[in-house]
């Protein structure tokens, strides 16, 4: 393929929450898109979406709507993918994956622009999109890793609705309505109401205690990262918030870690915004980072139970940055290092 004269592109589960982000994003980044398809299951056949001004059908997933196409962009879920990414890879295509179906696949690449970008390079044409949780906090940790190795990261999530997709954030609208109505709230996208309500994250439980998204971030920052052992715990949950999700770190060095060098290193760092008021106790919310490309890092200050820990608050829009807007970068990678072609033969 010859780059300058554009990407022919497919989204798969274009008419998702992360898949019309992903279609804005192409648009809005200016990505060479030469030919854009649109695919998505059966029922969403028919549907048009606009792209630059026209528009565009979305048409089933088969076998042949890959043929030509240089990138999918994935984001259907983990069976979709397991499914269709083979079949996508055997066509000529570079398969960028949401779902978590390959992240721990160790000849598949897991990759955070920011961070770890050499790492696409060494695809067989199929790279993981990491956990939105993950990829906020990776973003957010990896310039003070770059300071000071860290030596462990404790997490307490407060996850938005959007993680679960469109549906579940209509429902919390849905549920809010009922509620201020006085009538009860039903549940169909999360197992309980979340409209004025919390709770743990509802991804399935391990036998170690942990649930599957909290395992997510531990095994994921270490493939990151490229640190087999840090130590990582997290305690994910759900909160009533419909896009951006919140983060609690904190983060523990070999030594102490002055906290204006902290400020620095995040403040130069791309893809994170430093936004802290102790004046006005102003520090970021979702609100603040719903629709914004950057991680938003404030209330940095001391662990005052350990000399060598820091502690710090961010929040990032789950469905750009912990989505759609890094499986675009990774694309937008390939393109501008001339990485589109395997670097190792698919298996």
């Amino acid at each position: 393929m010859r780059v300058k004269d554009g990407c022919r592109v497919a989204i798969l589960g274009a008419t998702g929450a992360v898949g019309t982000e992903l279609l804005a994003l192409l648009e809005e980044r200016q990505f060479p898109v030469s030919e854009l398809r649109l695919l998505a299951s059966p029922r969403s056949v028919g549907t048009t979406l606009m792209f630059r001004g026209e528009p565009l059908p979305v048409q089933a997933t088969t076998a042949e709507a890959f043929e030509g196409i240089d990138i999918v962009l994935a984001s259907a879920g983990g069976s979709t993918s397991k499914a269709w990414a083979e079949t996508a890879i055997a066509a000529g295509a570079v398969v960028i994956d949401n779902s978590s179906a390959f992240r721990m696949d160790p000849t598949v690449p897991l990759v955070v622009p920011e961070v770890n970008p050499e790492a696409a390079a060494n695809h067989r044409g199929l790279i993981a999109n990491p956990n939105c949780t993950t990829i906020l906090m990776a973003v957010a940790i990896y310039p003070l890793h770059q300071v000071q190795p860290l030596r462990r990261v404790v997490a307490a999530t407060y996850q938005s609705a959007s993680g679960a997709g469109a549906r579940a954030m209509e429902e919390v609208k849905q549920q809010a309505r009922a509620i201020l109505a006085g009538e009860t709230p039903t549940a169909e996208a999360f197992p309980y109401p979340l409209a004025f309500n919390l709770f743990p994250h509802n991804s399935p439980l391990t036998p170690s205690g942990y649930c599957e998204e909290e395992l997510k971030m531990v095994n994921e920052t270490r493939k990151i990262f490229g640190v087999a052992d840090l130590p990582v715990t997290a305690t994910c949950v759900r909160v009533p918030v419909l896009r951006a999700h919140s983060e609690a770190l904190n983060l523990e060095f070999s030594e102490p870690f002055d906290l204006d060098r902290a400020r620095a290193a995040i403040a130069a760092a791309p893809g994170v915004t430093l936004l802290e008021d102790w004046d006005q106790n102003y520090f970021p919310m979702p609100i603040d980072a719903s629709g914004k490309d950057d991680v938003l890092v404030g209330r940095i200050r001391q662990d005052l139970s350990n000399p060598n820990a820091i502690e710090l608050w961010l929040c990032g829009d789950q469905i750009r940055k912990g989505a759609a807007l890094n499986a675009v970068q990774i694309a937008e990678l390939l393109v501008e290092r001339s990485w589109l072609r395997p670097a190792v033969a698919s298996a």
